[in-house]
């Protein structure tokens, strides 16, 4: 007996792969609008152990800050001040990325007291940092990769020069999801002096990952994010109607087509939607007390440095997974003095409140605050006269870590004396991923997204967790 028109029609090969799209389509729709269904919103069996950090945030210095005047003091050369570079130096030197010839040793005119019980030394352009120095984790011996600024950056963010892969943040959103479904898992704000460097959109994106893990940029006046309020005369009912509408047609081709963006943009509607009722008051800074203001130097009316970490506060308050803070300005290849004072000012104390409000309110212990850029500054002058600056660096530069259960008051690695090279305990950037990622209970081994025939993940096929900063 041979099979009717409709069996036939069920059995062919067509029929079935449009029906398994459509059940995987629907599977992933029902994760998306029930994020209860998995655990924190994030993939089943993450994190995989006990974590001492559930949030992060990163504040970013876009451009790459000077080690040497600000955690790295080096005697050396000032005293060997206008020599030319040794050439030992420059064994297994990338080419510089605008210097050419051969460039004279500059020493830092800045006194580098040292600051509480810890001992950390600490340039006097950020005093207030001094005077929470016994919270900080400062690692003296990250290097990189590249010397150019927008590679560099990707590479700081993604694990990869590309600028087609997921960055940090998109990968926890990933595993681990939002504490709270009435906003995004990764947020961004930006600051700072407009200095030609831009600010590209893979610095904050998902990369082969679904759209819904990208930060998203909340912009400095105005409404945070666009097209929040509502038209005037479409009141939130009105907006819901069209809402549930729009919804059941996207539903309706999901049930067709099994296509799992479908799902996402469905998912991202409602969270929308959601945003126009939590974004507003979330980004309200005049229910803040006056000395909180004063601790942050913030003014609730201008945007600013000090502002976002204000805003960074109240985001990891509120559960946002990873806030990501871009201060631009720290591209010092003349006149380093003058910018990064200007930027030293701007950024110091903010910094240092934000570590201070988080711990006052319990929340340092599992937060994990990450400061520094995409490389450091060159120990040599870039150009001479008053008006000297520093090139970009990527051999050798510092960064500094605090909370998260890392060991408080610890400075760790160093560079060669002329802080040229990282010499001692040095730190790639895939192993400082592969620790942020260990403090949030993630083994960056594990954590994979397969695409292309291949299982990506943040740190490549390198990376080693540095167990020494870490808490017991």
């Amino acid at each position: 007996m041979k099979p009717s028109p409709s069996l036939r029609a069920l059995l062919t090969r067509r029929a079935l792969l449009g029906r398994s799209a459509g059940g995987l389509g629907a599977l992933a729709l029902a994760s998306l609008l029930q994020p209860d269904l998995r655990a924190s919103g994030g993939l089943r069996g993450m994190p995989h152990f006990a974590p001492r950090a559930k949030r992060v945030i990163f504040l970013f210095m876009a451009g790459g800050p000077s080690h040497v005047d600000l955690f790295d003091p080096k005697p050396q050369l000032k005293r060997r001040e206008g020599q030319p570079i040794p050439p030992e130096l420059l064994k297994n030197h990338q080419q510089f990325a605008l210097i050419r010839g051969t460039p004279s040793l500059r020493g830092s005119p800045y006194a580098f007291p040292k600051c509480g019980q810890s001992g950390a030394v600490i340039s006097e352009l950020l005093p207030h940092l001094g005077k929470v120095a016994d919270d900080l984790t400062i690692i003296r011996s990250m290097h990189t990769d590249t010397n150019v600024h927008d590679p560099a950056v990707n590479f700081m963010n993604c694990g990869t020069q590309l600028g087609d892969r997921p960055t940090l943040g998109a990968w926890l959103s990933y595993g681990l999801g939002s504490e709270n479904q009435d906003l995004p898992a990764y947020i961004v704000l930006t600051s700072g002096a407009s200095d030609g460097q831009p600010l590209l959109q893979s610095f904050w994106g998902q990369g082969f990952l679904d759209s819904r893990h990208a930060g998203v940029p909340f912009r400095n006046s105005g409404d945070p994010v666009l097209h929040l309020a509502n038209p005037a005369g479409l009141s939130p009912a009105d907006r819901r109607r069209e809402l549930d509408l729009m919804q059941w047609m996207n539903r309706r081709q999901s049930d067709a087509l099994g296509d799992p963006a479908i799902a996402s943009r469905i998912a991202s509607y409602e969270l929308a939607f959601r945003m126009q009722a939590s974004v507003p008051a979330l980004a309200d800074l005049q229910d803040e007390p006056e000395h909180i203001l004063k601790l942050y130097g913030a003014d609730p009316a201008k945007p600013s440095f000090a502002r976002n970490c204000l805003l960074a506060r109240r985001l990891v308050e509120r559960g946002v997974r990873f806030v990501q803070l871009y201060d631009r300005g720290w591209d010092s290849h003349t006149d380093i003095d003058r910018e990064h004072r200007r930027q030293c000012l701007a950024s110091d104390q903010p910094a240092a409140a934000l570590l201070t409000d988080l711990k006052q309110r319990g929340l340092l212990e599992d937060t994990l605050v990450i400061w520094g850029g995409e490389f450091g500054r060159t120990p040599v002058a870039q150009v001479a006269g008053t008006t000297w600056g520093r090139d970009h660096h990527p051999h050798a530069f510092s960064m500094w870590l605090a909370g998260g259960g890392l060991k408080p008051g610890l400075t760790y690695g160093s560079t060669d004396e002329f802080g040229y090279n990282a010499a001692e305990s040095p730190v790639h950037v895939h192993d400082l991923h592969a620790t942020i990622l260990h403090q949030l209970g993630l083994d960056h081994r594990q954590l994979t997204f397969r695409t292309q025939g291949r299982d990506f993940r943040l740190t490549d096929v390198s990376g080693t967790v540095v167990r020494d900063i870490l808490a017991g």
